[in-house]
């Protein structure tokens, strides 16, 4: 609390500065190495903590802030463990481009090099996993430190920051001007480069554009969309990107990601044109580099990115756009569109290739989930949020829900397991009117599952759908095409999955048969607490289209044959 001599800790006046830049959450589990802040904390009302039952579980709700609402999601955790366990959230932020500030709580600064308790160099621990990692050792700069920070975290390619705060500094008290609110520092392009793209669009035959990677504004999302209206142009997203573009839209022509359906594969190997908006193209996204060929793809590639960094850093484009999406997005919407399009027609087959892709299939067992997914795809308003975490199960809300509104998908794209639960209940906490439903397979749940407390204990009234097949499916999928028959180290025995929604205080069901499952989601809807509804779902189902039986029998065959 500030003094009559106009001296503040630095715990406060790093209070004051996440609220000056407008921070409305921090999730954390506190820790003695930062209590000057959370002390801070009680006279800033506005700024809610969120008590964590783990520390990856609060960096995924930050990250899932971040993505939700383009500002840094702000996580703090305490020192040693408390950061290594974080270390799972800042990772999917760095590899996802979320903005995020972590804050951990650090040793004494006259303790610093003696590996007293708990003691880490967070420098080099996070320097890969983050923009920008540092310490701040004088309460007076705190102010400077953070700034940057917000800064830093959402201009160009977004992406975390780490800030270390021995608990010392946090202690000492100094009279010093907090910051301006910050201002993120985005890229446009210029006119030359609008006039060159519309050049080789008119000149096309056979053009393509992919959507993905952050930064994303609503009015973005509108202008993209009316620029490929406009030029009749095909649109795919990149992997977990599905919300960029309206899925229902006669343009979109599905997801270029894991389980690339063969149709689209073919449409963007044999487009003339790549226009790629956002996306880094990573692995995912270009089928283990496979898809478009590197350094010089052979379709001509206009590849748009807020971060300079990323133009060329594997592919080299006829055409890099350095620019941030929501100005692109503009400036694309305003070009004269091209007329006539000579591949307009083949814009329906695109997106009925899409539709025939994602139609339910049945699977074995009692328990069908394209029927679930056809289900939800008619019960949910376009504005409810999905979130999932990683696993075979994801295919469902992936491949088979049709994303309406932007934002509306929380799924890590770096793959990382147990990231539904805690996303979900973040997105409910910034987004209470919005139905928000959380997938997780029964091994991802158990990574991060105790966040159902968090969801109790602040009324965060999230629908959790744990789709349980007793085992780590995708690991047991790839053991079967690798060593078939040789099964090691991948059977779960599980908990009751819906008693132990209930012991939490949450409302918890369990369904086996698809024609329980409408009934069973409405009680969940309607409970006025979260929910859990267990999936059970027979484990020869592993993909949509495969059983394991089919996995192992292809494997066998293959290599009696070699």
């Amino acid at each position: 609390m500030a003094t009559s001599d106009n001296r503040r800790s630095g715990g406060q006046i790093l209070v004051d500065q996440l609220r000056l830049h407008g921070a409305r959450f921090a999730f954390g589990v506190p820790g003695e190495s930062y209590l000057a802040v959370l002390d801070a904390l009680n006279d800033a009302p506005e700024i809610r903590y969120i008590i964590c039952r783990q520390e990856g579980g609060a960096a995924m709700m930050a990250d899932a802030y971040g993505k939700l609402t383009g500002q840094p999601g702000i996580c703090m955790v305490t020192r040693g463990p408390g950061a290594a366990n974080a270390s799972a959230g800042l990772h999917i932020a760095h590899q996802d481009s979320t903005p995020m500030i972590l804050l951990i709580g650090q040793v004494g600064r006259s303790m610093i090099e003696r590996e007293a308790f708990q003691e880490v160099d967070y420098r080099r621990m996070f320097g890969q996993m983050a923009k920008w990692v540092a310490q701040i050792d004088q309460a007076e700069r705190i102010p400077e430190y953070m700034a940057r920070a917000f800064s830093v975290a959402t201009s160009g390619r977004p992406g975390p920051v780490v800030l270390a705060l021995p608990e010392d500094m946090l202690r000492d008290r100094a009279a010093v001007e907090d910051a301006a609110p910050y201002r993120a520092s985005q890229a446009h392009p210029g006119p030359d480069d609008m006039a060159r793209l519309r050049g080789l669009l008119a000149g096309s035959q056979r053009p393509f554009m992919i959507l993905g990677g952050t930064g994303w504004i609503a009015q973005g999302v509108a202008d993209i969309q009316a620029f490929a209206e406009a030029n009749a142009l095909p649109v795919g997203v990149s992997f977990r990107r599905q919300d960029k573009f309206d899925n229902t839209h006669p343009n979109y022509a599905g997801d270029v990601g894991i389980g690339l359906n063969p149709k689209l594969s073919e449409r963007v190997q044999e487009s003339d044109l790549l226009i790629v908006v956002g996306a880094r193209l990573g692995e995912m996204t270009t089928g283990g580099y496979d898809l478009i060929d590197i350094p010089r793809p052979r379709q001509t590639l206009v590849h748009v990115h807020p971060g300079a960094e990323e133009l060329g850093r594997v592919y080299q484009a006829q055409l890099p756009i350095n620019a941030s999406l929501p100005a692109f997005a503009a400036a694309a919407r305003a070009l004269a569109p091209v007329e006539p399009a000579p591949w307009a027609e083949s814009v329906a087959a695109a997106h009925r290739d899409y539709l025939g892709h994602c139609a339910p299939p049945a699977i074995s067992g009692d328990l069908q989930m394209g029927e679930i997914m056809a289900f939800l795809n008619e019960a949910l308003p376009p504005e409810a949020i999905i979130a999932n975490g990683a696993g075979n199960y994801s295919t469902w809300p992936n491949r088979f829900y049709r994303y309406r509104r932007f934002p509306s998908i929380l799924g890590p794209t770096s793959g990382s397991m147990g990231y539904g639960t805690p996303a979900a209940v973040a997105a409910k906490l910034v987004h209470p009117d919005r139905p928000v439903i959380a997938f997780a397979g029964d091994g991802c749940f158990m990574m991060n599952g105790q966040e159902l407390a968090t969801a109790v204990q602040y009324g965060a009234n999230i629908v959790i759908l744990v789709v349980n097949n007793g085992m780590y499916g995708t690991i047991r999928m790839h053991q079967e095409r690798e060593y078939p028959a040789r099964v090691i180290g991948t059977g779960l025995a599980n908990p009751d999955f819906a008693a132990l929604a209930r012991a939490y205080g949450a409302h918890g069901e369990t369904v086996a048969r698809t024609e329980d499952f409408a009934a069973a989601f409405e009680r969940a809807t309607a409970a006025g607490t979260p929910a859990l509804i267990e999936l059970r779902i027979d484990p020869e189902a592993i993909t949509p289209k495969a059983t394991l039986s089919d996995i192992r029998a292809a494997a066998m065959a293959q290599a009696g044959t070699a």
